[in-house]
Formats: C-alpha cells, structure tokens, sequence
C-alpha cells in the first residue's frame, strides 16, 4: 500500500487520518517547502524584536514597528482578495514569497554592514507588510486548488501546524543564532529558506480549473465580498470575534522582548523558549483541529478557545515567574490556534467559489490588519501603565467576546440554516 492509499483509507482519529491532506503531491510540496521558509521567518521575527529593543529598550517602538509590519494589510488586505479572485493564485503566490525574499535581503544586508537603525527596520517591515497583504488572502485562497474542498479543513489546520512547528523550531535557532552571531545571520538565513517554498511552488503540476472572475471594476467587487459578509450572519459574527481578538490579545507577541527584558529579567534565549513554548501550545491545537472530521461543534469551539485565551493571558500578564510565563503561553498557543483554525475552517468551507479570495481577505485584516492598531494602542497604553496590567486587560476583554459569541451561536445556526442548509448542518 502506498503513502496515497494509506492516507486516503486511513480510520478516523488515526495518525494518518490526521495527515490525510497529504495525499494531494500539491500540498505535500507546500508543506515541505513552507515549513522551510517559515522556520525562517520566525527567526527573523525574534531577531527583529530583539534588535529593535537592543537598540531603542523602548516598548513603544517594539508597538511602532509591528505597526508597520501590520498595518498594510489593514489597507491593502482587501485589494489582495481581489486580486485572489481575478488572477492565477499559484503565480501570484510565487511573485509574492520572491518579494518577500528580497525584503529579507535588504534587512540582512544593512544589519550585516553595522548601518541597520530603528528607521530602517520600520521601513523594510512595512515593505514586509504591503506584501502579505497581497500574499495573505492568494495563499489562503489557493489551498483549496491544491486539495480540493473534501480535504480543505485538514489542509487548513495542517497549514496551522507548520506555521507552529516553525514557530517552536524558529524561534529557539534564532536564540541561539542571536546570541552568538547576532541578529543579520537570522536575517540572511531567512532570506535562503525562501529559496524552498520557492521551489516547491514550481515543482507542483496543477489541473486548470478556471475559476469564475468577478464581474464589474475593483469598487463592485470589494462592495460585492462586503455585503457578503455583513448579510450572512456567521460570517459576520466569526469576523466580528476575530476583531475583537486581534485588537487586544494578538498584539501580545509585540510586547514580549520588553516582558523577558524588562520584567523577567532574561536575555535573547529566554525570549526564544517563551515563543517555542507559544509555539508548542499552537501546534498542539492546530493537530487538535487537524484530528476533527467535518465543522461539527466548530462555532461553539471557536467562542470557548476565545475565552479561554483571554483568561490565560490575563495570568500571564500578573506572572513574575519565567517558568509560570512558559507554561502559561503553551495555553495561550494553545486556545489561539484552535481559534484561529476553526475560525478560518468554517469560512472557508462556506463560502461560495467565486467569493473566496474576498472573503479570506476580510479574515486576514480581521486577523492580521487589525492588529497594528493593536499593537498602536497597547504600546502607548504601556506608557502609562504597566505593560502586564495592559495585557491582564486585553486578555479581559478578549474573554468577554468570546462568551458573547457562545451566547449568539443558537441564533446564528437559526438564521443560517435556511441559506446553507446543505453546508451548515454540522455548525454546531
């Protein structure tokens, strides 16, 4: 019996049936080569922290710089759906990782030459964001070509999980990197692991399966993903929740290098165990969702994860004990990515073809471009205030949203069942 065969006969709960998406050699070599890339990326984003901090020991500039890694999605997110839904996905993915490949040269480059400064860093991390931008909603939108829909939510948590693996592996080499070599070789490092998603994309065969393109100029079609969303009523509460979530618990992550420097008293190594162990919860909950059949129970999973990554961050921000701050972000990763992947699940199996890359580019300025403003408000917040009374309140309020969402879960089953019934059944 071969791999295929294996994964597609595998029983339900079973390693293999965990890991069923990767039947398809599409998303095998998407797997493989984002993994790569991604362990890359999380060096370069421990690295930059700590290099902003090294160089400002100033939390507001650590808000400042996510930021202006974030913000373009905020603005841009939405026209990168457009664009998902008008033009190749797969060519486009591959026009934007090498963007980013450059972004990443340019930063190892002047880090390496001793000029790199706070400016600069800005700067290149808002090049980063006009990219993913665009590379955000055309990835997401895309999964679906590599696996087809029966295979879509596993594809999507497995996704999940490489972005965790990377983010338990990343984060630990880049520790160990930053301390000895400095910041510019976990640059250039991430620059050559582009290289391999890189490759990945040009090695896939993909069957031509036009997809329809919306009618009408830019204008209509954004209105068209609005309405959409606004008149469907799971959408608009799960998107709703996501916002909630990204103003005041992501932003968290931005804050970290000042917690392990400032209240924690540990150097680079310390802030890579803390984001291994986030990381290692994240895995653990992608997994979790990966091991689901179907969206039964997602809605109601997705408002009790909320509430639990809310109160878990509130103890973490009241911790002065680093091994307690361990233990505690393997809880937060943990409720997060359960959040996120049956967030990001339920939309996407939902969703109507033509409206995919619209749809996935509201998730991801609910999810990501809202987020600097996040990051804007908590760094000034912390200011005034202790920067762990900041996240004990983000994670209130964070708690809060996700019990008003459990509380609307009946009625929003109610009043979607009649549009997609033959979808929506298993909601909750």
């Amino acid at each position: 019996m071969n791999v295929d065969q294996l994964l597609r006969e595998a029983a339900p709960g079973s390693v293999a049936h965990t890991l069923r998406a990767l039947r398809h050699r599409n998303f095998r070599l998407f797997f493989f080569g984002q993994l790569i890339s991604l362990i890359g990326t999380w060096m370069q984003s421990l690295a930059q922290g700590w290099l902003v901090w090294r160089l400002s020991h100033s939390a507001w500039l650590l808000g400042l710089v996510g930021f202006c890694q974030m913000a373009p999605v905020l603005f841009l997110g939405l026209l990168g759906g457009v664009v998902a839904d008008r033009y190749d996905r797969h060519r486009m993915v591959i026009v934007t990782q090498s963007a980013a490949l450059v972004q990443s040269v340019l930063l190892a480059a002047l880090t390496l030459a001793g000029a790199i400064t706070v400016w600069q860093i800005m700067a290149l991390a808002l090049l980063l964001g006009v990219v993913n931008a665009f590379d955000m909603p055309i990835r997401q939108a895309f999964l679906v070509q590599m696996v087809g829909r029966e295979d879509l939510g596993n594809a999507i948590a497995l996704n999940s999980s490489i972005f965790n693996g990377a983010r338990i592996i990343g984060p630990a080499l880049a520790g160990l990197v930053v301390a000895r070599w400095g910041e510019g070789l976990c640059f250039s490092l991430n620059a050559a692991s582009f290289l391999a998603v890189l490759a990945s994309l040009v090695a896939m065969r993909l069957d031509k399966h036009p997809i329809p393109r919306p009618a009408g100029n830019t204008g209509q079609r954004l209105a068209e993903g609005f309405s959409y969303a606004w008149r469907t009523p799971h959408v608009r509460a799960l998107l709703a929740l996501m916002m909630v979530t990204s103003l005041f618990a992501f932003p968290f992550t931005s804050f970290l290098p000042a917690l392990v420097g400032g209240v924690l008293h540990h150097g680079a190594g310390g802030l890579g165990t803390l984001m291994t162990c986030s990381g290692i919860g994240a895995l653990l909950g992608a997994l979790a969702v990966a091991r689901r059949e179907g969206i039964r129970g997602m809605g109601r999973l997705a408002g009790t994860t909320g509430i639990g990554f809310g109160l878990f961050l509130m103890v973490f921000g009241l911790s002065r004990s680093f091994w307690l701050s361990c233990a505690l972000l393997l809880a937060v990763g943990f409720c997060m990515m359960i959040q996120m992947a049956a967030t990001n699940t339920l939309l996407q199996s939902l969703v109507p073809e033509e409206l995919r890359g619209r749809l996935m580019s509201l998730y991801t300025v609910t999810f990501v471009g809202v987020a600097p403003i996040g990051s804007l408000l908590l760094g000034w917040l912390a200011h005034y205030l202790k920067i762990q009374w900041v996240l004990v309140g983000g994670g209130a309020i964070t708690a809060a949203a996700g019990a008003v969402f459990l509380i609307f879960v009946p009625r929003i089953r109610t009043s979607v069942l009649p549009l997609l019934a033959e979808r929506i059944e298993d909601f909750t």
